[in-house]
């Protein structure tokens, strides 16, 4: 869709101040566009406050501090490589994780000084992006793009960041009765700690799962907690037939751009940001530039969480089991992520088997200008 004659004259407003948002910031101020980001919140990251994340590093070959910085995106920011871990099936049987390469990065979240969200609000304004906190805009009556993030919850992850004294790591539990479909995980980085039930299901009873998941943690790899801070976040998960709204690009989590899997969002955050900005640039397709670039790992993510939510703690153990098998779990999940014929022809089961809570029902203008209507179809 083409970016219009306005494009040269007027600032170019972006909604969302996240990784996505930043990230179409920078693309556009490095080809000496005027950028202005609008951010409701009265920080970065807000939402996140030192959450400890992992940066995925599975569904390419290519390394993706390699790939950001190929973007133009900066990577100054903490980050421990994960090359080896434990994982625990619903039996308390321990599976050893190990890869040649890193399997993620972990990396933290929020408005804190070495923080993902930090450094990337450092670059855009150093390449003169105006960034206006507490400032929520209602509409784009001009080219803009959309970055608002999730706009309900497909899986929660709800537990604690806290200090402690443990050595860096990373530990996982995959057990329905701690995190119903979803995954338990503990990440340690540098004397801090993220603690949390990620669930698929079951969201009214998430504090008994959050108990379970940290008394398990303690039990398995002896968690220490200091001064424990409760926190909790949502994700959004779809694959949508278009990604505009009205008129706008719509990019990272408010598009669904998660691994729908196990909800790994900052990677596709990061590249759909880089591709909307460059749709506004050369008046090109982003729904073609985002389908070309990611869209069949998406589909194969719809497959996988299918699957995965079907087969329950049984298939959990196996599939724990057959990557300790492999040796290297780097290789095994880019196979497992793979997009293949079997999982297109798997597809629609899996969307039969899989709805997004996100519903777009509420706007069908052709040209639409709000921020926060739900435009654009629900499925490829």
């Amino acid at each position: 869709m083409p970016a219009g004659s306005d494009t040269d004259r007027k600032a170019i407003d972006i909604a969302g101040a996240g990784p996505a948002g930043l990230a179409a910031a920078i693309t556009l101020a490095r080809a000496r566009r005027r950028v202005v980001v609008h951010e409701a919140h009265g920080e970065v990251g807000y939402r996140f406050q030192g959450d400890l994340q992992g940066l995925e590093n599975w569904t390419t070959d290519e390394d993706v501090l390699a790939r950001f910085r190929q973007l133009g995106i900066t990577t100054d920011f903490a980050h421990v490589p994960c090359l080896t871990g434990t994982a625990f099936d619903a039996q308390g049987r321990s599976y050893r994780i190990q890869s040649r390469a890193p399997l993620f990065y972990t990396v933290e979240r929020g408005p804190g000084p070495q923080t993902l969200d930090s450094a990337m609000l450092a670059q855009a304004r150093a390449l003169g992006v105006e960034v206006r906190f507490n400032h929520r805009l209602a509409q784009i009556d001009h080219t803009g793009i959309l970055a608002v993030g999730p706009r309900t919850a497909d899986a929660v992850g709800v537990g604690y960041h806290f200090d402690t004294t443990m050595e860096d790591g990373c530990w996982v539990i995959c057990d329905d009765a701690l995190a119903p479909k979803g995954y338990a995980y503990l990440l340690v980085m540098h004397g801090r700690g993220t603690v949390k039930s990620c669930m698929f299901t079951g969201f009214k009873q998430e504090s008994l799962y959050v108990q379970r998941t940290v008394e398990a943690f303690e039990r398995l790899v002896g968690l220490k907690m200091n001064n424990p801070r409760a926190h909790g976040g949502v994700g959004n998960f779809r694959v949508p037939s278009s990604a505009y709204s009205g008129l706008h690009p719509v990019v990272g989590e408010q598009a669904g751009f998660q691994d729908t899997l196990w909800g790994f969002g900052m990677r596709y955050a990061i590249a759909s940001g880089v591709l909307a900005a460059r749709s506004l640039l050369d008046g090109s397709d982003y729904d073609a530039l985002w389908q070309r670039e990611f869209g069949p790992l998406l589909r194969a993510g719809v497959v996988n969480r299918a699957l995965y939510g079907a087969f329950s703690n049984r298939g959990y153990a196996w599939l724990l089991h057959n990557q300790e098998r492999t040796a290297d779990a780097r290789r095994f999940l880019f196979r497992l992520y793979r997009p293949t014929w079997a999982k297109s022809l798997l597809f629609p089961w899996a969307r039969s088997r899989y709805h997004s809570k996100r519903r777009d029902v509420s706007c069908d203008h052709q040209d639409c200008t709000c921020v926060w209507c739900r435009c654009g179809g629900e499925y490829a």
